[in-house]
């Protein structure tokens, strides 16, 4: 089973950045399309970014040119760069697969945008 550990989070002031981190345990991360996904609070978790094995990424429009998602397969990792933040980020960041069936979420990191 793979477990994911997701990192970075913190608080934020509008504007400001972060760079978010999530590392998979086993190989098979590096056959996986992997995504970031976000949870606020009374909302449904929802996809922001993905990133495919061959390094093609997506992002929903709400973060488009602001987030960037990359990955490091040697390190088994995939990163969110979130620049631009605004109070509507504010949310719990997951990483999982890009995919209907996922692994066990992990804890998430908690992103919190206020000044």
């Amino acid at each position: 089973q793979v477990q994911l550990a997701e990192s970075g989070g913190g608080l934020v002031q509008p504007g400001g950045s972060l760079r978010l981190s999530c590392v998979a345990s086993g190989s098979i991360f590096r056959i996986s399309n992997m995504g970031w996904y976000r949870q606020a609070p009374g909302k449904q978790r929802e996809l922001v970014a993905a990133v495919t094995v061959s390094g093609n990424t997506n992002y929903a429009d709400s973060v488009k040119g602001r987030f960037t998602i990359s990955r490091d397969n040697a390190k088994n990792t995939v990163y969110l760069q979130m620049n631009s933040l605004k109070p509507e980020d504010t949310a719990a960041y997951y990483c999982n697969r890009d995919s209907s069936v996922k692994w066990a979420w992990g804890q998430g990191t908690l992103v919190t945008v206020s000044s």
